[in-house]
């Protein structure tokens, strides 16, 4: 066993007998892992134990192991990466502005599986052979899906889609060079006159990104209803309803598809309602909806 793996076991004993939560007491947890290397060192000293090597580097790998995503963790933070996606353990890529690298991180069959469930548990989603798809959100606003076998022909497949939000207005797409001022004030003006709004585009082509800035325009009065699949729309308004769709059980019940969401959003008095996403039966329902006079984007 290596050095590092030496502290963090240690640091995860210690955290199963404080009883401290990784997620949400971070800060106490980081005070451990350095009181821990602290102790370490000292018995390397000794010679009782090997060297660590360079604390910073241990400091922050062993952080991300026990609070992160370990490995993974490097990718999450970096402002640039867009996208990560793991097609098999040794296949971990990443987008940066549209484009996709091969990442320098190797993974095993069961690092994946680790980091899925922990992925999965902060959302309440599950993951089986009776559902092998899951859409999950991730603390910081990351979508995640995963689809195992026998859907995929030998792996997990792994997506993390994260929440790079560069504009929050329709001024921001201007100054982006996204939009022209003219078709900014044109949008502007339909939403605040209450037209209906459908936003289309491939993958990764900003259709939240525009939703969110389209919905800046929305009058602070108004109260405003979403419906999503997975929460990503963040809107800085002051009566808002966000409604969520929910899974089967085990026993393969509870399900609540967005097309149920979308009729009981219609029985909670909107001035507005947003759907993040349409394919499916939901489609007729706020067709109705928006054709009966209620003002709406998708």
């Amino acid at each position: 066993m290596d050095a590092v793996r030496i502290v963090e076991d240690e640091v995860r004993e210690l955290i199963r007998v404080r009883g401290f939560d990784p997620l949400d007491q971070a800060p106490e947890v980081r005070r451990l892992v350095d009181a821990a290397i602290a102790d370490y060192d000292d018995r390397a000293l000794l010679g009782a134990v090997p060297a660590l090597g360079a604390p910073d580097d241990v400091r922050r790998r062993i952080f991300d192991s026990v609070v992160g995503f370990g490995p993974l963790q490097p990718l999450l933070d970096d402002a640039s990466v867009e996208e990560i996606w793991i097609n098999a353990p040794h296949e971990v890529f990443a987008a940066r502005n549209g484009e996709s690298e091969l990442a320098s991180v190797t993974l095993t069959e069961q690092q994946v599986r680790d980091l899925v469930e922990r992925m999965l548990k902060s959302s309440g989603r599950r993951l089986d052979l009776s559902s092998p798809f899951v859409d999950a959100a991730l603390p910081d606003g990351s979508r995640l899906h995963v689809a195992i076998p026998d859907v995929t022909r030998r792996h997990w497949a792994v997506n993390i889609r994260k929440f790079v939000a560069r504009a929050s207005r329709l001024e921001h797409l201007v100054e982006l060079g996204s939009l022209t001022p003219l078709a900014a004030r044109f949008l502007a003006a339909a939403v605040s006159g209450g037209l209906n709004v459908l936003i289309s585009g491939a993958t990764q082509a900003g259709k939240t990104t525009m939703l969110n800035c389209l919905a800046a325009s929305i009058g602070q009065r108004e109260r405003v209803i979403t419906v999503e699949e997975i929460f990503e729309l963040r809107f800085a308004l002051r009566d808002v309803v966000g409604l969520q769709c929910r899974q089967s059980n085990l026993e393969g019940s509870g399900e609540i598809p967005l097309r149920r969401l979308v009729k009981e959003a219609l029985r909670m008095r909107p001035d507005r309602l947003i759907v993040g996403e349409v394919r499916e039966a939901e489609s007729l329902d706020m067709l109705i909806a928006l054709n009966s006079g209620l003002p709406g984007i998708t």
